[in-house]
């Protein structure tokens, strides 16, 4: 729970053979294993069951009435000091825990619940709880649970979950430096109120880079499975007579954005070896620092991959429509990392804020040699327009005849939010030039990853074009020649597709799952004819 490289590395290669264990194992192994460990002292509370998971660990903090808004939570927990326990209550319907999976389905189950710690009638923050919810038998007294209807991607039993007047042990509660409570019965903590909320949530910050790593699995899997597939499907090529069929990949307009796609799925997963590193490496100076970093990367890194994953369903065409291919579950799987463990929009929001409340942004350094192929002058072009977009949002604040801060903030949104998309990818891409520049002695392995920056980058800069020219970084000329430049690199690239999903290391034993991913003489010969009966027979 400590090792945030293994845990995020489960998820990551996890996920390709299930994702919805993949988002259990993240509730069970980061949010509740990972709080009761974070919290002391652990060594008392009997964790021997949930290793070999003879209890699962679920998670219960937003509540039906409190989503995004969840530090305003209402479920109680009231302390009295002579039984020295606690009464665990859900107060009214919209104070149900939201989505958790608490059935009785696997066997029984034990949450750590968010609640208001009241002591001596006085509200001391959100803390944990340590519940048991259910045995071999059906929920505990007082527990009640309501399956909520099924949703869409893979089948995870959440449910509406309440208590009323659930009685808890005095060790059931989660503190630590952040709030106590002392041998007297009265409370004691070093953290301001409010803010123990965030304390006492502090896994949900590990739990963004395993919902990243979630779809960064899945993404390069379906990726794999796209053009694997795109290079055994025949159709008919711009000849005459017979035997005039190539594969569909042979095509600039299938393979060019396959290969669009490859160069996001490198630079995303690259960006989040470094949010990994940054995190694993931080410390109490500049925890603020790299909680940032990480949201801005889970947000971008999910959002990119929902696209790669739409982009590798269409390739196939209506072949990816069919769940024994894989590609709709990877698909429909993409949405939940969205949303889990702080939907994007509000924490893309909440960086943004941050950014603003910070210093100006300085200006770029000055230009490397301007030429269009090089990854420096490249990477010099992302960082202008995230300066420019820092600009813009600063001057749309200052705008703002309206003194009601919503007015202020609303004035602002577009380009911070903007601002925030400049900022991630401008990282993304740093990640792919710094992989390149380590490995300075496989020169063919460099000059790879310098194609896919280049693929990255272009596409990123040109729809901003106008902006940089305006600003002066690019030339009319320089702006014409972007396409240009874009279509060569891919033109460069397209011979090492395979090699390139080859390097994502999926076991052949789980791509073998999906019929049109199998890839061999055999099936290079009859699986484009191949009735759908005859390929559902390899899954």
């Amino acid at each position: 729970m400590s090792d945030i490289e293994s845990l995020t590395a489960l998820h990551e290669w996890a996920c390709p053979v299930d994702c919805g264990t993949t988002m259990l194992a993240g509730i069970h192994y980061n949010l509740f294993l990972g709080s009761l460990y974070d919290h002391a002292p652990h060594e008392r509370r009997g964790l021997r069951d949930y290793a070999p998971l003879q209890r699962t660990g679920t998670f219960l903090c937003t509540e039906l009435a409190h989503g995004n808004s969840a530090a305003e939570l209402e479920t109680t927990a009231v302390y009295d000091p002579l039984a020295e326990c606690f009464d665990l209550h859900t107060p009214n319907p919209g104070a149900r825990k939201f989505m958790p999976n608490t059935s009785p389905i696997g066997g029984p189950k034990t949450a750590l619940v968010a609640a208001r710690l009241i002591v001596d009638g006085a509200d001391e923050g959100v803390f944990l709880f340590l519940t048991p919810l259910s045995d071999e038998a059906g929920p505990l007294p007082g527990v009640e649970i309501q399956r909520l209807p099924e949703r869409m991607g893979s089948p995870i039993d959440h449910c509406l979950t309440g208590f009323d007047h659930v009685r808890l042990p005095r060790h059931a509660l989660l503190e630590s430096d952040h709030g106590r409570i002392l041998p007297d019965g009265s409370f004691a903590g070093d953290v301001e109120r409010r803010r123990r909320f965030l304390y006492s949530i502090g896994r949900v910050t590990e739990g963004k880079l395993c919902m990243s790593a979630t779809s960064l699995g899945g993404t390069r899997a379906a990726l794999a499975i796209a053009i694997r597939y795109a290079h055994v499907r025949h159709t008919s090529g711009l000849t005459r007579g017979v035997g005039g069929s190539v594969p569909l990949f042979a095509y600039r307009s299938h393979h060019a954005r396959l290969l669009d796609a490859l160069a996001t799925v490198y630079a995303a997963t690259l960006l989040h070896r470094t949010a990994v590193r940054r995190w694993a490496a931080h410390s109490a100076h500049d925890r603020g620092q790299a909680e940032n970093l990480v949201a801005i990367s889970k947000g971008w890194i999910t959002w990119q991959c929902r696209d790669v994953l739409i982009e590798c369903r269409e390739r196939c065409g209506a072949q990816g429509l069919f769940l024994v291919n894989g590609l709709a579950d990877f698909l429909t799987g993409s949405e939940l990392p969205i949303t889990a463990e702080g939907d994007n929009l509000p924490i893309w929001l909440k960086a943004a804020g941050k950014m603003l409340l910070s210093e100006p942004l300085p200006p770029p350094p000055p230009a490397p040699a301007p030429l269009l192929t090089s990854p420096r002058f490249l990477r010099h072009l992302m960082v202008c327009l995230e300066r420019i977009w820092d600009r813009r949002a600063r001057a749309a604040l200052a705008r703002c005849a309206d003194p009601h801060p919503l007015s202020r903030w609303n004035a602002a949104t577009n380009p911070a939010l903007e601002l925030v998309a400049a900022h991630a990818q401008r990282l993304a891409g740093d990640a792919l030039i710094n992989a390149a520049d380590d490995i300075v002695s496989d020169a063919a392995g460099q000059d790879l990853l310098h194609l896919l920056h280049r693929v990255f980058a272009v596409r990123r800069i040109s729809p901003h074009s106008g902006s940089l020219m305006a600003a002066g970084h690019l030339s009319a000329e320089q702006v014409e020649q972007l396409p240009i430049v874009l279509d060569e690199a891919v033109a460069q690239l397209a011979p090492y597709a395979l090699l390139l999903v080859d390097a994502f290391a999926i076991p052949e034993e789980i791509l073998d799952r999906y019929p049109i991913a199998i890839f061999s003489e055999k099936s290079t010969q009859s699986a484009p004819g191949a009735p759908l009966t005859e390929l559902s027979g390899h899954g």
